[in-house]
């Protein structure tokens, strides 16, 4: 079992910034990959970000990319996501996903909102 914790949501103008964190406990020596995804009221659970865990290779949708940056702490077992030139349309609870042994997204914390005011 892996237990996620999400921080870092709130309200901010459209252009601003936002760094969101999710620390992750349990069997963290099993972590292959860890995610961010959002979804916005109304609509699916989209793919934001992703790091595996021992390569440090990172991925992102197309919206994101060039604004959104995903990272890692590996002794804290936490992962951030660094949010500049926020727009009204990245308004969405945020969750942390976590893939342990490569099984499939099957981990998620409680989400956090980003709010991004026009």
């Amino acid at each position: 079992q892996v237990q996620l914790v999400e921080s870092g949501g709130g309200l901010v103008q459209a252009g601003g910034s936002l760094r969101l964190s999710c620390a992750a406990s349990g069997r963290t020596f099993s972590l292959y990959r860890m995610a961010w995804f959002r979804q916005a009221p109304g609509k699916e659970r989209l793919f934001v970000a992703s790091l595996r865990w021992r390569s440090n290779n990172t991925y992102y949708s197309d919206s994101v990319k060039g604004r959104f940056t995903i990272s890692r702490d590996s002794a804290k077992s936490t992962i951030y996501l660094q949010m500049n030139n926020l727009k009204p349309e990245d308004t969405a609870v945020y969750y942390c996903g976590a893939d342990i042994s490569g099984g499939g997204w099957n981990y998620w914390g409680n989400g956090t909102l980003v709010t991004v005011s026009s």
